[in-house]
Protein backbone atom coordinates (compact mmCIF):
# COMPACT_ATOMS: atom_id res chain seq x y z
CA UNK A 1 0.00 0.00 0.00
CA UNK A 2 1.13 3.38 -0.70
CA UNK A 3 1.16 5.71 1.98
CA UNK A 4 1.49 9.00 3.62
CA UNK A 5 1.31 8.66 7.38
CA UNK A 6 0.10 11.62 8.62
CA UNK A 7 0.73 11.01 12.54
CA UNK A 8 3.17 9.23 14.45
CA UNK A 9 5.89 9.79 16.91
CA UNK A 10 9.76 8.85 17.66
CA UNK A 11 11.39 8.76 20.95
CA UNK A 12 14.58 8.39 23.28
CA UNK A 13 13.80 7.70 26.59
CA UNK A 14 17.59 7.36 27.89
CA UNK A 15 17.36 11.42 28.04
CA UNK A 16 14.65 11.11 29.94
CA UNK A 17 12.85 14.15 28.20
CA UNK A 18 9.64 12.38 27.49
CA UNK A 19 8.19 12.93 31.44
CA UNK A 20 4.86 11.09 30.58
CA UNK A 21 6.79 7.90 29.29
CA UNK A 22 9.44 8.25 31.98
CA UNK A 23 7.54 9.72 35.17
CA UNK A 24 6.36 7.76 38.19
CA UNK A 25 3.61 7.39 38.72
CA UNK A 26 2.14 6.96 34.95
CA UNK A 27 -0.36 9.72 34.29
CA UNK A 28 -4.37 8.62 33.28
CA UNK A 29 -4.19 7.78 30.13
CA UNK A 30 -7.56 7.23 27.54
CA UNK A 31 -5.82 3.43 26.54
CA UNK A 32 -5.49 2.34 30.08
CA UNK A 33 -1.96 1.02 31.05
CA UNK A 34 0.35 2.18 28.80
CA UNK A 35 3.65 0.67 29.81
CA UNK A 36 4.35 -1.02 27.03
CA UNK A 37 5.04 1.45 25.04
CA UNK A 38 7.21 3.27 27.49
CA UNK A 39 10.49 1.90 25.76
CA UNK A 40 12.83 3.67 22.91
CA UNK A 41 11.18 3.85 19.21
CA UNK A 42 13.51 5.35 16.72
CA UNK A 43 13.51 5.10 13.29
CA UNK A 44 14.18 1.26 13.03
CA UNK A 45 11.25 0.56 14.87
CA UNK A 46 9.22 2.85 12.28
CA UNK A 47 10.87 0.86 9.49
CA UNK A 48 9.85 -2.25 10.93
CA UNK A 49 6.28 -1.24 11.83
CA UNK A 50 5.75 0.15 8.21
CA UNK A 51 7.51 -2.69 6.56
CA UNK A 52 5.43 -4.46 3.05
CA UNK A 53 3.95 -0.47 2.94
CA UNK A 54 5.46 1.47 0.64
CA UNK A 55 5.77 4.97 3.13
CA UNK A 56 5.86 7.99 0.58
CA UNK A 57 6.42 10.66 3.80
CA UNK A 58 5.05 10.96 7.26
CA UNK A 59 4.25 13.64 9.75
CA UNK A 60 6.39 13.38 12.72
CA UNK A 61 4.03 15.33 15.68
CA UNK A 62 5.48 16.33 18.97
CA UNK A 63 5.33 13.41 21.68
CA UNK A 64 5.15 16.10 24.79
CA UNK A 65 8.87 16.58 25.12
CA UNK A 66 9.91 18.42 28.17
CA UNK A 67 8.29 21.68 28.07
CA UNK A 68 11.29 23.66 29.18
CA UNK A 69 12.97 22.94 26.04
CA UNK A 70 10.64 22.85 23.18
CA UNK A 71 13.06 23.53 20.24
CA UNK A 72 15.18 20.48 22.15
CA UNK A 73 12.77 17.68 19.93
CA UNK A 74 12.98 19.20 16.65
CA UNK A 75 16.71 19.47 17.37
CA UNK A 76 16.93 15.80 17.91
CA UNK A 77 14.51 14.80 15.12
CA UNK A 78 17.05 16.37 12.67
CA UNK A 79 19.97 14.47 13.62
CA UNK A 80 17.96 10.72 14.37
CA UNK A 81 15.52 11.12 10.89
CA UNK A 82 18.50 10.50 8.86
CA UNK A 83 17.45 6.63 9.28
CA UNK A 84 14.09 7.09 7.26
CA UNK A 85 14.54 7.43 3.21
CA UNK A 86 11.35 8.83 2.99
CA UNK A 87 10.71 12.36 3.36
CA UNK A 88 9.57 13.91 6.94
CA UNK A 89 8.21 17.01 8.28
CA UNK A 90 7.05 17.89 12.06
CA UNK A 91 4.45 18.90 13.81
CA UNK A 92 6.60 20.87 16.82
CA UNK A 93 5.60 21.93 20.56
CA UNK A 94 5.17 25.45 21.34
CA UNK A 95 2.84 26.28 24.14
CA UNK A 96 1.03 29.40 22.90
CA UNK A 97 0.16 31.02 26.32
CA UNK A 98 4.21 31.80 27.26
CA UNK A 99 6.15 34.59 27.02
CA UNK A 100 8.69 32.97 25.31
CA UNK A 101 6.38 31.94 22.42
CA UNK A 102 7.30 34.29 19.49
CA UNK A 103 11.11 33.36 20.60
CA UNK A 104 10.08 29.21 20.55
CA UNK A 105 8.62 30.07 17.04
CA UNK A 106 11.20 31.83 15.35
CA UNK A 107 13.94 29.16 16.66
CA UNK A 108 11.21 26.18 15.53
CA UNK A 109 11.15 28.24 12.02
CA UNK A 110 14.94 28.42 11.09
CA UNK A 111 14.12 24.39 10.67
CA UNK A 112 13.51 23.33 7.14
CA UNK A 113 11.44 20.48 7.83
CA UNK A 114 8.71 22.73 10.23
CA UNK A 115 5.26 22.69 9.28
CA UNK A 116 3.19 23.48 12.28
CA UNK A 117 2.61 23.56 15.83
CA UNK A 118 0.55 21.36 18.03
CA UNK A 119 -0.73 21.96 21.47
CA UNK A 120 -3.70 20.20 23.88
CA UNK A 121 -5.37 23.53 25.01
CA UNK A 122 -6.84 23.25 28.82
CA UNK A 123 -10.01 21.22 28.42
CA UNK A 124 -13.06 19.77 30.54
CA UNK A 125 -12.84 15.97 31.91
CA UNK A 126 -16.46 15.27 30.74
CA UNK A 127 -19.05 17.29 28.41
CA UNK A 128 -20.73 18.42 31.46
CA UNK A 129 -17.93 20.07 33.00
CA UNK A 130 -17.41 22.59 29.99
CA UNK A 131 -17.03 26.18 30.78
CA UNK A 132 -16.12 28.49 28.46
CA UNK A 133 -13.27 31.16 28.86
CA UNK A 134 -10.75 29.28 31.29
CA UNK A 135 -7.42 30.29 30.96
CA UNK A 136 -4.80 28.25 29.01
CA UNK A 137 -8.18 27.15 26.81
CA UNK A 138 -9.03 28.35 23.19
CA UNK A 139 -11.19 31.08 24.32
CA UNK A 140 -8.59 32.56 26.75
CA UNK A 141 -7.16 36.11 25.29
CA UNK A 142 -3.62 35.23 25.83
CA UNK A 143 -3.74 31.91 24.38
CA UNK A 144 -5.19 33.20 21.47
CA UNK A 145 -2.65 36.05 20.73
CA UNK A 146 -0.16 33.01 20.77
CA UNK A 147 -2.32 31.05 18.21
CA UNK A 148 -2.26 34.57 15.93
CA UNK A 149 1.35 34.12 15.79
CA UNK A 150 1.35 30.93 13.81
CA UNK A 151 -0.04 32.90 10.62
CA UNK A 152 3.58 34.43 10.42
CA UNK A 153 5.66 31.55 10.11
CA UNK A 154 3.07 29.40 7.95
CA UNK A 155 2.36 27.44 10.91
CA UNK A 156 -0.65 25.08 10.80
CA UNK A 157 -2.02 23.94 14.14
CA UNK A 158 -2.81 20.28 14.83
CA UNK A 159 -5.59 20.28 17.67
CA UNK A 160 -6.42 17.18 20.15
CA UNK A 161 -9.03 18.27 22.55
CA UNK A 162 -12.22 16.13 23.10
CA UNK A 163 -15.34 16.61 20.63
CA UNK A 164 -17.06 18.76 23.72
CA UNK A 165 -14.29 22.15 22.82
CA UNK A 166 -14.98 22.00 19.02
CA UNK A 167 -17.25 24.77 19.18
CA UNK A 168 -14.36 26.57 20.38
CA UNK A 169 -12.33 25.44 17.61
CA UNK A 170 -14.73 26.34 15.26
CA UNK A 171 -14.54 30.29 17.00
CA UNK A 172 -10.75 30.06 16.51
CA UNK A 173 -11.00 28.42 13.10
CA UNK A 174 -13.28 31.42 11.74
CA UNK A 175 -11.42 34.04 13.61
CA UNK A 176 -8.02 33.38 12.30
CA UNK A 177 -9.00 32.12 8.89
CA UNK A 178 -5.60 31.96 8.00
CA UNK A 179 -4.27 28.96 9.53
CA UNK A 180 -5.06 26.06 8.65
CA UNK A 181 -6.76 23.84 11.66
CA UNK A 182 -6.17 20.01 11.74
CA UNK A 183 -7.92 17.63 14.64
CA UNK A 184 -6.01 15.21 15.75
CA UNK A 185 -7.25 11.38 16.63
CA UNK A 186 -11.21 11.98 14.93
CA UNK A 187 -11.75 14.38 17.67
CA UNK A 188 -11.88 11.74 20.15
CA UNK A 189 -15.57 10.47 20.06
CA UNK A 190 -16.38 7.89 22.92
CA UNK A 191 -17.94 4.41 23.33
CA UNK A 192 -19.38 3.03 19.79
CA UNK A 193 -22.87 3.54 20.33
CA UNK A 194 -25.09 6.01 17.88
CA UNK A 195 -26.85 7.92 20.68
CA UNK A 196 -23.22 8.29 22.32
CA UNK A 197 -21.54 9.14 19.23
CA UNK A 198 -24.68 11.85 18.13
CA UNK A 199 -22.71 14.99 19.92
CA UNK A 200 -19.58 13.70 18.49
CA UNK A 201 -21.27 13.97 15.09
CA UNK A 202 -22.56 17.25 15.94
CA UNK A 203 -19.39 18.61 17.12
CA UNK A 204 -17.71 17.75 14.30
CA UNK A 205 -20.34 19.33 11.64
CA UNK A 206 -20.23 22.51 13.57
CA UNK A 207 -16.33 22.51 12.91
CA UNK A 208 -16.04 21.18 9.91
CA UNK A 209 -18.13 24.32 8.67
CA UNK A 210 -15.24 26.44 8.54
CA UNK A 211 -13.32 25.55 5.36
CA UNK A 212 -9.80 26.24 6.83
CA UNK A 213 -10.02 22.88 9.23
CA UNK A 214 -9.52 19.04 8.91
CA UNK A 215 -9.35 15.64 10.28
CA UNK A 216 -7.08 12.88 10.85
CA UNK A 217 -8.59 9.88 11.13
CA UNK A 218 -6.40 8.04 13.96
CA UNK A 219 -6.23 7.05 17.87
CA UNK A 220 -9.32 5.25 17.75
CA UNK A 221 -8.44 2.79 19.98
CA UNK A 222 -10.63 1.92 22.87
CA UNK A 223 -9.20 1.03 26.65
CA UNK A 224 -9.08 -2.89 27.00
CA UNK A 225 -10.11 -3.07 23.10
CA UNK A 226 -8.67 -4.61 20.10
CA UNK A 227 -8.74 -2.28 17.07
CA UNK A 228 -11.50 -3.44 14.57
CA UNK A 229 -13.26 -2.80 11.26
CA UNK A 230 -16.90 -3.31 13.09
CA UNK A 231 -15.75 -1.35 16.14
CA UNK A 232 -14.45 1.77 13.96
CA UNK A 233 -16.61 1.39 10.36
CA UNK A 234 -19.28 3.60 11.47
CA UNK A 235 -17.46 6.18 13.26
CA UNK A 236 -14.84 6.24 10.40
CA UNK A 237 -17.59 7.04 7.58
CA UNK A 238 -19.22 9.17 9.74
CA UNK A 239 -16.34 11.56 10.00
CA UNK A 240 -15.80 11.05 6.00
CA UNK A 241 -19.25 12.08 5.40
CA UNK A 242 -18.69 15.15 7.52
CA UNK A 243 -15.23 16.41 6.23
CA UNK A 244 -15.49 14.25 2.88
CA UNK A 245 -12.92 12.90 1.28
CA UNK A 246 -10.67 16.72 0.92
CA UNK A 247 -10.24 17.16 4.01
CA UNK A 248 -9.44 13.82 5.84
CA UNK A 249 -6.34 12.20 5.74
CA UNK A 250 -5.49 8.28 7.65
CA UNK A 251 -2.77 7.83 10.23
CA UNK A 252 -1.31 6.07 12.27
CA UNK A 253 -0.20 7.70 15.80
CA UNK A 254 2.33 5.05 15.93
CA UNK A 255 3.95 3.96 18.38
CA UNK A 256 0.89 4.89 20.95
CA UNK A 257 -1.76 3.21 18.75
CA UNK A 258 0.38 -0.29 18.99
CA UNK A 259 -1.42 -0.52 22.19
CA UNK A 260 -4.03 -1.79 20.43
CA UNK A 261 -3.57 -2.38 17.00
CA UNK A 262 -0.31 -3.60 14.73
CA UNK A 263 0.03 -1.27 11.64
CA UNK A 264 -0.69 -4.05 8.94
CA UNK A 265 -4.07 -4.64 10.58
CA UNK A 266 -4.29 -1.04 10.84
CA UNK A 267 -3.82 0.28 7.46
CA UNK A 268 -5.79 -2.80 6.00
CA UNK A 269 -8.70 -1.75 8.11
CA UNK A 270 -8.91 1.32 6.64
CA UNK A 271 -8.73 0.04 3.19
CA UNK A 272 -11.41 -2.01 4.58
CA UNK A 273 -13.61 0.80 5.70
CA UNK A 274 -13.11 2.84 2.11
CA UNK A 275 -13.00 0.10 -0.67
CA UNK A 276 -16.07 1.31 -2.34
CA UNK A 277 -15.14 4.54 -3.03
CA UNK A 278 -13.67 5.97 -6.29
CA UNK A 279 -9.21 5.35 -6.56
CA UNK A 280 -8.75 9.31 -6.61
CA UNK A 281 -10.96 9.47 -3.21
CA UNK A 282 -8.78 6.62 -1.67
CA UNK A 283 -5.55 8.46 -2.70
CA UNK A 284 -6.61 11.47 -1.02
CA UNK A 285 -7.04 9.22 2.31
CA UNK A 286 -3.76 7.79 2.11
CA UNK A 287 -1.65 10.08 0.82
CA UNK A 288 -2.47 13.15 -1.27
CA UNK A 289 -4.13 15.05 1.51
CA UNK A 290 -1.94 14.60 4.08
CA UNK A 291 0.89 15.69 1.00
CA UNK A 292 -1.27 18.74 0.58
CA UNK A 293 -1.89 19.75 4.04
CA UNK A 294 1.20 19.37 5.63
CA UNK A 295 3.23 20.38 2.28
CA UNK A 296 5.30 17.13 2.05
CA UNK A 297 7.34 16.88 -1.62
CA UNK A 298 6.35 14.16 -3.62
Amino acid sequence: MNLVDAHHHLWDLEGANHPWLCDQPRIPFRYGDYTAICRNYLGEHYLADTAGHTVLGSVHVEAEWNPADPVGETRWLEEVLTTLAHPVVLVVQARLEREDVDDVLSKHAAFERVRGVRQKPRAALSSDTVKRGQPGSMDDKIWRDGYSKLAQYGFSFDLQVPYWHLDQAADLACDFPETTLILNHTGLPLGRHRHDLAPWRKALEKLAQQDNTAIKISGLGQAGLPWTVEANRGVIRDALAIFEHTRAMFASNFPVDRLCVDFNTLYSGFQEIVCDLPPTQQDNLFFANARKFYRIPA
